[in-house]
């Protein structure tokens, strides 16, 4: 048996490329949170704000496959992914910059911006995520994604703690004849998006992929094609993948938009600390990442994703239970269990995420890797759209703690669909490549 190489040759390329998802973890926490509070300003129906609210879901499900498959088939000077991010990251950082803005103006135009930021934000993120593999060997990926991963956990951090409290600092609006709030935070994260650019143009040079340059003389496949040929394949691991992931993406999208709901209508906590319930799962994110990339470089990526989702079975059934058993207890010591059961249901989430997406890539070749890349995200954002109407008619129909059993439901589903996978393993590379 081949002894298993090291990411250390590699850790500062992964750092470079995961710059780009540690600003996409910048600006994603910040939109989430208050660009309803702006549409708020402006529109009174709940339903109405939730709609526009999935503008970059639904941008999503058809920007990024696109992309991703036509950066495959794109060939300039400085690569194929990175004319989309030096031109569609920078006017992205640009756009959320003035979203704030156009928040003090009107309506129309703040739908126009979180129109126009969606369609560039989708657009790149594609090209962005499918640079890693094309840099760094099949056999490290789930370690490098286990870094980009860590990155992007400590922005999401970082966002949510950091960067929000600029909201409430005053600034001066030029023609105003008061300070206003609720602005800081955007501009200061585009800024980090465009020094991020700058390293990334600076110092990660595509012509440098460890890719076999024979694959590079591979002619793509048109898009459309290439998507057929992905589904098509006699060996179905690729769709199996594809089914598990949007299983366990309904699971976990499902619960994401309620649990600070449930913090404070079953917990009894404040609206600014219901918010803690989500940061948890973050923290353990951020910890977790790189270690489960270097389990499943050990042990194997199925083998860890399988027992992962067990455990979250197993977890997401004890926090059900947590609402019966728990309710006689002390306020605290209930919110505490709570917290410290997500924190456990954030490290096995991670060790699924992380792992998921290299096995996604193993099955690719140079050609095809924005394809895998697209399909991911097709799957993952189809899910994120799907989930939440369902798992809050749960709610309606049978309370709350039904919450987790609708995310155990579909958590226990990959379990079984993923023992039909049997590609996307490190040492398939020799095979693929």
């Amino acid at each position: 048996m081949a002894e298993k190489k090291s990411l250390k040759g590699y850790y500062l390329t992964t750092f470079l490329i995961g710059l780009g998802f540690f600003t996409m973890g910048l600006m994603d926490p910040l939109y989430d949170t208050y660009i309803p509070i702006f549409l708020g300003k402006f529109i009174d129906s709940a339903g109405l704000i939730g709609l526009i609210m999935t503008f970059d879901n639904i941008l999503a499900i058809f920007l990024i496959p696109l992309s991703s498959a036509l950066s495959d088939r794109v060939s300039t000077r400085i690569g194929r992914r990175m004319p989309f991010i030096v031109t569609l990251l920078p006017l992205s950082a640009l756009l959320f910059a003035l979203i704030p803005f156009s928040a003090l103006s009107s309506l129309v135009l703040l739908i126009a911006l979180v129109f126009c930021f969606n369609l560039c934000k989708q657009s790149v993120r594609g090209p962005v995520v499918a640079l890693m593999p094309d840099m760094v060997p099949g056999d490290l990926r789930s370690e490098a994604n286990g870094v980009i991963n860590t990155m992007g956990g400590i922005a999401t951090i970082l966002g949510t703690i950091g960067l929000a409290r600029l909201m409430d600092v005053p600034v001066r609006i030029p023609g105003s004849a008061q300070s206003v709030t609720d602005i800081l935070a955007f501009p200061v994260a585009s800024v980090f998006v465009i020094i991020a650019v700058v390293l990334l143009f600076i110092f990660v040079k595509e012509k440098n992929s460890t890719v076999p340059k024979e694959s590079s003389k591979k002619e793509s496949e048109p898009v459309l094609k290439s998507l057929k040929v992905v589904l098509g394949e006699k060996n179905k691991s690729a769709l199996f993948i594809l089914i598990s992931l949007l299983s366990w993406f309904i699971a976990y999208q499902g619960v994401l938009p309620f649990v600070g709901m449930y913090s404070m209508e079953v917990l009894g906590t404040s609206s600014g600390t219901a918010s803690l319930a989500a940061g948890m799962v973050g923290v353990a994110y951020a910890i977790f990442a790189i270690p489960s990339g270097k389990v499943a470089h050990r042990f194997g990526r199925k083998k860890t994703i399988r027992i992962s989702l067990l455990a979250l079975v197993v977890v997401t059934l004890l926090v059900f239970a947590h609402s019966f058993v728990t309710a006689d207890w002390n306020g605290t010591v209930r919110l505490v269990t709570f917290w410290a059961l997500l924190f456990c249901f954030g490290i096995f989430w991670v060790s699924v995420v992380t792992n998921s997406f290299p096995m996604l890539w193993q099955m690719s070749d140079y050609t095809t890797i924005g394809i895998y890349t697209g399909l991911y995200y097709f799957f993952s954002q189809a899910a994120s759209i799907i989930a939440p109407p369902i798992s809050g008619a749960c709610i309606d129909l049978f309370g709350y703690p039904s919450l987790f059993l609708f995310t155990a439901f579909f958590m226990a589903i990959p379990f079984f669909t993923m023992r039909k996978v049997d590609r996307g393993e490190p040492d398939d590379l020799a095979v693929r490549n």
